[in-house]
């Protein structure tokens, strides 16, 4: 399979575990369509994740297996799934080296950890094959924007060898607020200013969201769902 040229990074919304299974779910079909519509058919040499859902102290990486159930009480189906792609261990050590070089000092290497429901729900439906090595990049909850912005800027040089980037969280995560219907007002405001801040380049209000957009930390109470788009949204 012809090997893919890397030049755009992706911030995707994974969705509840439901999505793995949950036909009538819209976000599911466009995860479906990712491949083909993106790419064809030429493939990654290797997948770098970064998921809302692995908050460590300091930056860590890890392997694919085993597949994390890091859910409750949904349907019995979904702590059947597996998604047993290949590692990446040289993607790891260079993950490591690139952010050392960068100034972080420590880095670790977790080999027991495997990939949680904002890793593995999404790649099951992208890359259903489950062939493509995947290293997957914690967030630190404790930092900031800025820091999780340079932290992507520092791994960028990733792409020209051959390294597709995806963050995995939620353009808007306020589960207090979740409505089954017709998206909230503060929801969509929140968005479009999102959408356009980012294609008007306008990168530092990104990384100033909680007070420059509106409804900013209504739209992220906590910003575990937003930091894995500052990791990769100017690489």
């Amino acid at each position: 399979m012809e090997r893919l040229k890397i030049k755009e990074t992706f911030f995707i919304t994974h969705g509840p575990p439901m999505m793995s299974i949950d036909e009538s779910l819209s976000g599911r079909h466009f995860l479906k369509s990712f491949r083909v519509k993106v790419y064809g058919q030429s493939a990654p040499a290797a997948i770098l994740i970064i998921s809302a859902h692995w908050e460590t102290s300091h930056p860590a990486v890890s392997g694919p297996s085993p597949t994390i159930y890091d859910f409750d009480g949904f349907p019995t189906q979904t702590y059947q799934l597996k998604y047993p792609a290949p590692g990446a261990p040289e993607l790891v050590e260079r993950v490591k080296e690139i952010l050392n070089a960068s100034g972080l000092e420590r880095v670790d290497v977790d080999k027991k950890r495997g990939l949680d429901h904002g890793a593995w729900v999404p790649l099951m439906l992208m890359y259903p094959e489950a062939d493509i090595p995947v290293c997957q990049l914690s967030i630190q909850t404790h930092k900031d924007t800025t820091y999780h912005y340079n932290l992507g800027r520092a791994l960028a040089p990733l792409k020209h060898e051959g390294v597709l980037f995806l963050g995995s969280g939620a353009a808007t995560h306020n589960l207090g607020k979740l409505h089954d219907e017709v998206a909230d007002s503060w929801a969509l405001a929140f968005d479009t200013w999102l959408k356009d801040a980012l294609f008007s380049g306008r990168f530092e209000d990104v990384n100033e969201y909680e007070e420059k957009a509106p409804y900013g930390k209504v739209a992220h109470p906590r910003p575990d769902h937003f930091y894995p788009l500052d990791c990769i949204y100017k690489m």
